[in-house]
């Protein structure tokens, strides 16, 4: 399971009544980092047993939480990758009102911060990053903030086009009965907090040059520069290609795997040359 790097942040003094996160856990008690604006962000960490080869940050989707993506983290330490992500600002189990945001970029600022504590702690291993809806949103902009500092970037259903539907996950049974998802409305605001960020990825996906793995947006592919570049669409399967149907979600997750370890192992044979 996740190792807990309590405190894993740019540290400020505990205050006297000890903040607590929106299920009332004293976030003392949790992994987490601070933001920025003071905001305490849980982590989760997926530690491999043997030396990890790579580090993989994973950016989760509106209205839901990191924890939602234990299976695949889960899988991606048996290939020895030190996987780490939090709950993005008014998401799951860190603070901020529920689905409102001042800006899509503090989404990506925070990302940086994490991402960059992780390299200090590991400045030899390669970082990739796997967004999944408004994740995939996030980690295009994060990437194309530090374009040369990420040697592979996985993407599964990103929110590329201005339809707000799109960036709910669909709500199946494990969804809907998760009480860390968000299930009220999509609020105006962070509607108009996502066209901006489509706004912005339309100017950053052309510039995009690193290897690419997407499923389920056609659009990307054309507009992304990169030379390596992949895509998959399942006719079938729901938005949350990772949380599907038995057959497709083995699918998925296998080729998830594969194409990650090709891509630690170039990075690894490129840092060794």
């Amino acid at each position: 399971m996740s190792s807990k790097h309590k405190g894993h942040s740019s540290r400020m003094p505990e205050e006297s009544s000890p903040k607590r996160s929106p299920q009332n856990i004293p976030y003392k008690d949790l992994p987490h980092i601070i933001n920025a604006d003071g905001q305490y962000l849980f982590c989760r960490y997926w530690k491999p047993a043997a030396s990890p080869r790579a580090l993989v940050f994973i950016a989760h989707g509106a209205g839901e939480h990191c924890g939602r993506y234990d299976d695949l983290a889960q899988k991606l330490t048996g290939l020895n990758l030190f996987v780490f992500a939090h709950d993005h600002v008014g998401h799951g189990q860190s603070e901020g009102d529920r689905m409102v945001v001042s800006d899509f970029h503090v989404f990506i600022r925070d990302s940086l911060q994490h991402i960059d504590l992780m390299k200090k702690e590991h400045p030899e291993l390669p970082v990739l990053i796997l967004g999944h809806s408004m994740g995939g949103a996030i980690s295009i902009l994060t990437a194309s903030e530090r374009p040369s500092e990420f040697s592979g970037m996985l993407l599964i259903s990103p929110l590329v086009v201005a339809s707000p539907e799109v960036a709910t996950p669909i709500k199946m049974e494990s969804y809907t009965s998760d009480p860390l998802v968000y299930h009220g409305g999509m609020k105006v605001s962070f509607v108009i907090q996502l066209m901006n960020a489509i706004a912005r990825i339309e100017r950053a996906l052309p510039k995009l040059t690193l290897p690419i793995l997407i499923r389920g947006s056609y659009l990307l592919m054309d507009t992304v520069q990169s030379q390596d570049k992949t895509l998959k669409v399942y006719e079938e399967a729901y938005h949350a290609l990772h949380k599907e149907l038995p057959e497709v979600s083995t699918s998925v997750f296998t080729e998830i795997l594969t194409w990650i370890g090709q891509k630690v192992s170039a990075a690894g044979e490129t840092s060794h040359t």
